[in-house]
């Protein structure tokens, strides 16, 4: 298994697979795994414009999911705007038990281990899904495109990588904007502006209010089942580059929030709104519009603790592991697996661990001696879905 492993991370590694763009990649790890194993029907789900993703079943069992896609490119403006670098990362590596590389934790390494599970499982379905991570995008996922082509699945495993346990619940996100409208004005001539000096320089009153309320949306969290609350400030953006003459006249704050329980962002916003202008009304930005729009993602979903896929997914843990899987609180990662239970899919979640390389921390390592015990998992559940 430790060379299947291998071989498929390699192959992945060399297939850029950016969220929405992942159609390429997808219809080459079909035609090499319809060559590798010729007795799986592999089929590429085209989806938007360039999506793309890896579907095959044996017969109808339980749906193994992964995704394709490793949300940034290795390379170029939009990884730079987040990471600060636009250089190759370079090729993946194996040293001993670990292998480093680009989108391993988000997405090749799970999906490795899928794939592998689902080929030496000869029974079950697989979804390797492009348009899997998180953006701000209104076009069709690779989920959403599965569902509208195929029949729910009775159950669904998510492989990716996570904490070391098993998730039956987890929490919702949506975006939240934050608009602060002055008056255009002339970097020469300070006093056109309002504020005067332009509304970006007085960016600080806004993000210290945020902080405040971000703390108390933190302090609020009723820690619900297995999850909780995080929010963080993702992108701030006013006026233009080319032009830093001119004096913008809206300064923009995007922010996701992670929600465990089943707060509405509509009213979080229009909290956020009443405290931010209550705190703009004491500064220079008194005369300044203030605005904060919600855009939900995902609403928080469980699937009870005794269904029978998290009962296999516990037996399944402790013949791998000799444990059980321990408690956790207050997780806040979300994935697909929302999607699924809001269809009325009862769903697990269950992957490595993945950690920044020490050397190049746009990389991820992992063991392949636990990659291998999660595909072992998941050729379980596939097998024996409880």
């Amino acid at each position: 298994m430790r060379q299947q492993l291998l071989d498929v991370l390699h192959l992945l590694d060399a297939l850029p697979a950016p969220r929405g763009g992942e159609r390429t990649a997808a219809h080459r790890l079909r035609a090499w795994c319809a060559e590798r194993w010729p007795h799986v029907e592999w089929q590429v789900l085209e989806h938007g414009s360039a999506g793309g993703s890896l579907v095959a079943a044996h017969g109808a069992g339980p749906l193994l999911y992964s995704h394709l896609d490793t949300s940034l490119d290795e390379g170029g403006a939009a990884t730079r705007l987040v990471t600060g670098d636009d250089a190759p990362v370079g090729p993946l590596t194996a040293d001993g038990d670990t292998v480093t590389g680009f989108g391993l934790g988000v997405a090749r390494g799970p999906a490795a281990a899928a794939l592998v599970a689902f080929a030496e499982a000869g029974t079950g379905r697989l979804l390797i899904a492009g348009s899997g991570t998180h953006r701000r995008t209104s076009g069709i996922t690779g989920l959403e495109a599965y569902t509208d082509a195929y029949p729910l699945p009775p159950s669904a495993i998510v492989a990716k990588c996570g904490p070391p346990t098993l998730l039956w619940h987890e929490p919702g996100a949506f975006y939240l904007t934050v608009r602060v409208t002055g008056r255009s004005g002339a970097a020469m001539v300070a006093e056109s502006a309002t504020p005067p000096g332009g509304v970006v320089a007085q960016a600080g009153v806004v993000l210290d209010e945020l902080a405040r309320w971000r703390t108390a949306y933190l302090a609020a969290d009723p820690r619900v089942g297995q999850t909780g609350r995080a929010c963080g400030i993702g992108a701030i953006s006013g006026g233009w580059p080319d032009k830093p003459d001119l004096l913008p006249a809206q300064l923009r704050v995007d922010l996701y929030v992670v929600v465990g329980d089943q707060a509405e962002p509509k009213t979080l916003a229009a909290e956020l709104t009443d405290r931010l202008r209550a705190r703009c009304a004491a500064s220079v930005l008194r005369d300044c519009e203030i605005d904060v729009e919600a855009e939900p993602v995902a609403s928080a979903a469980a699937t009870p603790a005794d269904a029978p896929v998290v009962t296999a997914a516990r037996a399944a843990w402790l013949d791998e592991f000799g444990t059980q899987p321990p408690p956790i609180t207050g997780w806040t990662g979300s994935t697909d697996g929302v999607v699924l239970r809001a269809r009325g899919v009862d769903t697990v979640r269950l992957g490595p661990r993945a950690r920044p390389d020490t050397d190049e921390p746009r990389r991820d390592a992992l063991s392949l001696t636990e990659l291998a015990a999660f595909a072992r998992m998941y050729r379980k559940l596939l097998t024996e879905p409880g």
